[in-house]
């Protein structure tokens, strides 16, 4: 069960708050429709109760607020907007990368793509999918953590007749199994027809909370759907006699032949055109909405009389005229094998396109009320169809481990070819760099190998390992795939310490990559002589590592601080360009004592000597840090570090 109390979104400068004071209930076994037009206020009150948007009020699933669940993805789907991925990943991958973060069996994927009918699309991209796969995706992706409560935001916007019928059965599907439905809707039609329970919301405020039956009697206008070939003789007769009975009628003439006649019944018209002789192709009761939009209209009232084609003014719910016939069909709310869900519940008025069956036209003159001819016999009832299927219930939930964000991470870097090409094109500057300064000559060896001259900031292997840092979290905000259930990527230290394992790995194998091939390009062009080891290999080669992977994590802590990728990739080249020249003035201004002899006081302090030479190490590390360049990057990295944990810290009090 979903209860909402008090949902205010703060106010915009002088403008009164999107929503203001609502409080419903939304049960569980049962389909609740968030009903209103633009700008009342739906998509607001869903972001208020998903904690996604600042404002007061509380929302309990279950009798708990959202921030106190443990796994928020486990207890409430989501589906707002587009399917939030990255467009370059595969529908599979997506969902794979979404079971490691939420701890469920990679299976699941698979049988989330069976469901949604999307098997043979697992291997495209996001970004080529259509309207209605992404909607169908979006289902998925609010499915894969078998949840109790589905929360969704205008889920059949854009979708065709049959489509929308597919979706909403399977919503029945889930309810039927005990699950809590939430979901918002424009259409007032649609929202009767395919809700238990409707909640009207008008200017930000509750305006109505009705079953779908009363909300469809009270909130919605009964109307006489006729056809005829001579539907302007009929309309202007219809409006003839409503001034003389002095009745209010309002006839709307929509394209064609077909009329919509207000305040009026089935029988009173019948009559008229059986007394005049006019044809009829139908006659059907419908329940329309308030009012018509840019369609043709008589109005009657006793107040006085208007012309025949008079346009009227719109209701704040009008009918379109591109509304089909509709007729009145015994059918339940479930889907047929096929996928298609028959409509509403008994007695609901359906479109003639959306129902089961096809509607008999009548031939012939009308029939008056009066009439004593005999009724046709009732159609017998059908066989109610089975609802669609669910995913299997997850019955046994991985426990709480370090690795999830690990391996949610490792999958989505490899996801994407991002990284690939980015590594790549490293390799191909690197060794072309490599070419020209050992071409110009007066650079030292280690220098060269890394493809590092005097003249640039940094070699093109840090400048590459911190563009991939910088991605790591830039991502995340960009097409944020983790932010569905609480709008923001988390600033977690599990996934931090996931993204900072995974970027030194791809460091140091990009580290390493690049001096090989820079070796190897320098011998076949200029011969063994460059391509030679330095005799300080060791010391040089820890040196070279530590700063790509320093680099690789100042990426990824400014981009998360930041929430940008640009932002990352600023902090990688501030380094060497700003806090170096900071950290030099620093060092080489005047002083009474230097740290001269550092390292060596350094390993007399932690132990005499250290097993397998590890004093070597203590050294390296003490003369990296001690140089300018890493001296900055220390700095640097343990500055974003704070300032990371000070963030995450904060929202955790909030």
């Amino acid at each position: 069960m979903i209860q909402a109390f008090g949902l205010t979104s703060n106010s915009r400068k002088d403008l009164p708050p999107a929503v203001d004071d609502v409080s419903f209930e939304a049960r569980a076994g049962h389909l609740t429709a968030l009903l209103g037009g633009p700008g009342a206020g739906k998509t607001t009150a869903l972001r208020l109760m998903l904690e996604l948007q600042q404002g007061r009020g509380i929302t309990y699933f279950r009798g708990r607020p959202l921030h106190r669940i443990a796994h928020p993805s486990r207890e409430v789907g989501v589906l707002l907007g587009d399917v939030p991925g990255h467009p370059a990943r595969s529908v599979r991958g997506h969902l794979r990368m979404l079971c490691a973060a939420a701890g469920v069996p990679v299976r699941r994927a698979d049988e989330v793509l069976e469901v949604v009918g999307l098997v043979s699309l697992r291997d495209e991209r996001l970004g080529t999918l259509s309207r209605a796969m992404d909607r169908r995706l979006g289902l998925g992706c609010a499915l894969l953590t078998d949840p109790h409560t589905l929360v969704l935001d205008e889920p059949a916007d854009g979708l065709s007749a049959r489509e929308s019928r597919w979706l909403y059965g399977v919503l029945r599907a889930h309810a039927e199994q005990g699950g809590t439905v939430l979901y918002t809707a424009a259409d007032p039609k649609e929202a009767a027809r395919t809700a238990d329970r409707v909640i009207s919301l008008e200017e930000g405020r509750v305006a109505a909370d009705q079953e779908a039956e009363a909300f469809a009697r009270t909130r919605l206008r009964p109307r006489v759907a006729v056809r005829t070939p001579h539907a302007a003789r009929l309309a202007a007769l219809l409006a003839k006699e409503a001034r003389t009975s002095r009745r209010s009628v309002e006839v709307v003439r929509e394209d064609g032949n077909r009329l919509l006649v207000y305040g009026s019944s089935c029988a009173d018209v019948g009559e008229t055109a059986f007394r005049h002789d006019i044809l009829l192709h139908q006659l059907a009761d419908e329940i329309g909405d308030m009012g018509a939009r840019g369609a043709q209209s008589s109005t009657d009232s006793p107040l006085g009389s208007g012309p025949v084609d008079a346009t009227p003014e719109p209701g704040p719910m009008s009918a379109t005229p591109e509304a089909e016939p509709a007729r009145t069909v015994p059918v339940t709310r479930s889907t047929s094998d096929d996928g298609e869900t028959p409509g509403p519940a008994e007695g609901t008025r359906v479109p003639e396109g959306e129902a089961g069956e096809e509607s008999d036209p009548v031939e012939g003159q009308a029939r008056s009320a009066s009439d004593e001819a005999t009724p046709e016999p009732p159609p017998s009832p059908r066989p109610a169809p089975s609802l669609p299927s669910l995913p299997p219930p997850i019955s046994v939930r991985s426990a709480p481990s370090p690795l999830r964000p690990l391996r949610y991470e490792l999958r989505r870097a490899a996801g994407v070819g991002t990284g690939f090409v980015t590594g790549a094109a490293v390799l191909v500057v690197s060794a072309l760099t490599a070419v020209f300064v050992a071409r110009v000559g007066h650079t030292p060896q280690a220098r060269l190998l890394a493809a590092w001259p005097q003249e640039l900031p940094l070699p093109p292997a840090a400048f590459g390992a911190g563009l991939l840092g910088a991605l790591a979290f830039g991502d995340e905000f960009r097409h944020p795939a983790l932010a569905a259930d609480r709008g923001t990527v988390p600033r977690r230290l599990g996934l931090l310490a996931a993204k900072l394992l995974v970027a030194a790995a791809t460091a140091v194998v990009l580290a390493a990559l690049t001096v090989g091939c820079d070796a190897e390009v320098l011998y076949l062009v200029y011969g063994r002589e460059l391509a030679r080891v330095p005799a300080d290999w060791l010391s040089s080669g820890a040196s070279w590592i530590g700063l790509v992977v320093g680099c690789a994590w100042a990426g990824v802590l400014a981009a998360g601080i930041f929430r940008s990728t640009t932002a990352g990739l600023a902090a990688v080249v501030a380094v060497p360009v700003v806090v170096v020249p900071l950290v030099q003035k620093a060092l080489e201004g005047p002083s009474v004592r230097t740290a001269a002899g550092f390292p060596l006081r350094l390993r007399e302090l932690l132990l005499s000597q250290w097993p397998f030479g590890g004093e070597r190490y203590v050294a390296g590390v003490a003369r990296m840090i001690a140089q300018p360049v890493g001296g900055a990057l220390t700095l640097s990295l343990t500055a974003l570090f704070c300032a990371y944990v000070f963030m995450t810290l904060r929202s955790r009090v909030r």
